[in-house]
């Protein structure tokens, strides 16, 4: 299967049908504060959004609901390795993308036959406090010579002018959050990152 070189990650619905208008094909869910009634809905909705659409869904963290409601893809950080009930996982058909940001970690995802692996941060990031220095492109480079077919996201600081450097060094996909979600014409700098990325 090919993936989308462009992976762009929100927090709600709303964010997901803005990007399918403009015609993204891949996107996370990444909702980290909600109650299960709110979290069951956004997740629902953005299912039927992206399936509508033709495009793929990767439920971030929430791996009991995204069997319930009939999800294809999941992303798992390493914290939720540790709880996540992997073979119940497979059973549902999940495809299954790491978080990697060390030696060990990426090991560990390689273990659990991920469908991808994300390295991060790969530049600084303003979204949340990282103990991880960002990576560099050096690092991206080696994680792709290391996990070899298993496609390789690059996430943390990627902004449209650093997306071709990102998949030059080796990443098969780039992936943004607040490149996007704090850009004064998000639609149109979605756009240009499809447009980098074709």
């Amino acid at each position: 299967m090919t993936l989308p070189r462009f992976y762009p990650v929100f927090d709600s619905a709303d964010w997901i049908g803005r990007a399918l208008s403009v015609g993204v094909r891949m996107v996370q869910l990444r909702i980290k504060d909600a109650d299960e009634a709110a979290l069951r809905a956004e997740i629902a909705r953005a299912r039927d959004l992206t399936r509508n659409a033709g495009a793929i869904l990767v439920v971030n963290d929430h791996w009991r609901l995204a069997i319930e409601l009939g999800c294809d893809w999941l992303h798992l950080g390493q914290e939720d390795l540790d709880s996540a009930d992997l073979p119940a996982i497979r059973a549902a058909g999940l495809r299954l993308g790491v978080s990697t940001h060390d030696d060990a970690e990426l090991e560990r995802a390689l273990s659990v036959r991920p469908d991808y692996v994300a390295l991060g941060p790969v530049w600084p990031t303003i979204l949340k406090k990282m103990p991880w220095a960002p990576q560099g492109l050096e690092r991206v480079t080696d994680w792709k010579r290391r996990v070899g077919d298993v496609p390789l996201v690059a996430i943390g600081g990627v902004t449209v002018e650093r997306a071709e450097a990102a998949l030059a060094a080796g990443a098969d996909m780039v992936s943004a959050v607040t490149d996007i979600t704090l850009h004064s014409d998000p639609e149109t700098r979605m756009r240009d990152w499809l447009r980098v990325t074709a």
